[in-house]
């Protein structure tokens, strides 16, 4: 029997959410962690980005970005209104939030833009070799996984993440001012939304999750559902990785290392 989960402490308190969601977050943190201190960002802020590794971030992200709300459709099909309190939840917030992603994609075009990357490439180009693994995962566990999956490898982790990444970004005063001041406010747009300091999106996804499971769900469910955030974690590591491998920057770095 499923045992109904309803918070009672604050949305962005880990602590307001069952034991077995507050063991997953914390046995996912250190891949969440190698996302946040890949190389790419530091190289970003700090302007080291060659023009390649510019264009193969932009473009291949852009597919992730393009079809964000698709897999929050996919998800959406999933749910039955009336099934269960955590399907009525995913519902009323997949509705309102697809709306909210409408207009990311442009705002996305405009950055790449802003960053010297046409938007034609991105629209009428194939995205660069061994960037795409992000988009697929996303696309497969929205459309083949349970609902619960879908939502915890996309609306908590990548959203998630993501807005951590981009807060580091859009922080940084060097990268900004790395924009011509008559396009800044248009280019940085992006950043500026998913870099929100109080963003509630990937607290509310987990707390949706939760209503779904229960407060005692079978081991088996919880693993599965931990090792949908790492395999999102990790496809964005990859693709940090296939953005930059072949940077001057990167290898110099490296080299210093060994």
């Amino acid at each position: 029997m499923n045992i109904l989960f309803e918070r009672t402490g604050p949305l962005t308190e880990l602590s307001s959410y069952p034991q077995w969601a507050q063991d997953m977050v914390a046995d996912c943190a250190a891949t969440k962690q190698r996302v946040l201190d890949h190389d790419i960002w530091r190289m970003m802020t700090a302007l080291q980005l060659d023009h390649e590794s510019t264009r193969n971030f932009m473009m291949g992200l852009w597919p992730f970005i393009e079809r964000f709300p698709s897999f929050m459709a996919l998800n959406l099909l999933k749910t039955r209104y009336g099934r269960s309190p955590g399907d009525d939840k995913a519902r009323r917030w997949l509705v309102r939030n697809i709306r909210v992603e409408q207009n990311h994609a442009e705002y996305w075009l405009n950055w790449a833009d802003g960053a010297g990357v046409a938007r034609s490439r991105l629209l009428d180009e194939l995205p660069p070799h061994g960037t795409d693994g992000l988009a697929r995962w996303c696309e497969d566990i929205s459309a083949r996984g349970s609902l619960a999956a879908g939502m915890i490898a996309t609306n908590y982790a990548i959203e998630g993440v993501t807005g951590e990444w981009s807060q580091m970004i859009y922080d940084s005063e060097t990268y900004r001012q790395g924009f011509d001041p008559s396009i800044r406010t248009s280019a940085l747009k992006w950043l500026h939304l998913h870099a929100a300091y109080d963003d509630t999106h990937p607290w509310e996804a987990l707390e949706i999750v939760c209503t779904l499971m229960g407060l005692e769900p079978s081991a088996d469910d919880v693993a599965h559902l931990a090792e949908c955030i790492k395999r999102s974690y990790t496809s964005m590591i990859l693709l940090g990785d296939r953005c930059i491998q072949s940077c001057p920057e990167r290898v110099l770095v490296q080299e210093d290392a060994a």
